[in-house]
């Protein structure tokens, strides 16, 4: 019963990235929902109408998703806004491709890095996850900026 019901959150929490995306003109994956033991972890560089990078993490059968203006943090000290976005299918988490013109977030996606990550605290306004990723790796921490879509992304010291 409990699968049941965090898939069906997950269902409720793509409907936003379903409805920015025609499926007929972008190669984006329209996606299905899984809930895994082990979790996603991946950073794609989105060379839209402006660069950023976009972080994703698997969490309740979803990407919940987040674009960094700035290269994001490699090294202690380093903090990094992060502005929460639409989650995204799991499955986008090996996209790479162009957007077309015309098309929500259109311009080139590439992975920047990629791996695993495990979830050491969570709650509403932050997040502590450890990170095993090809440039990313330690312990990394998302806070919340007084009830907005606004995060600092940074390395643990």
């Amino acid at each position: 019963m409990l699968q049941f019901l965090v898939i069906m959150e997950a269902a409720l929490s793509l409907d936003e990235y379903w409805r920015k995306r025609n499926f007929d003109k972008t190669t984006e994956p329209a996606g299905e929902l899984k809930v895994n033991d082990e979790k996603i972890y991946v950073i794609q560089k989105h060379d839209a109408s402006q660069l950023h990078f976009d972080l994703r993490l698997e969490i309740d059968g979803v990407l919940k998703s987040w674009a960094v203006p700035k290269e994001p943090p490699v090294a202690q000290g380093v903090k990094r806004l992060a502005v929460q976005v639409e989650d995204h299918p799991v499955s986008y988490a090996g996209f790479e491709g162009t957007i077309p013109e015309g098309e929500y977030g259109a311009g080139t996606v590439e992975i920047w890095d990629k791996g695993t990550y495990r979830l050491v605290e969570r709650k509403e306004d932050k997040l502590i996850v450890e990170i095993n990723g090809g440039k990313l790796k330690g312990f990394y921490v998302l806070v919340r900026l007084k009830d907005t879509k606004n995060w600092l992304f940074f390395k643990k010291k």
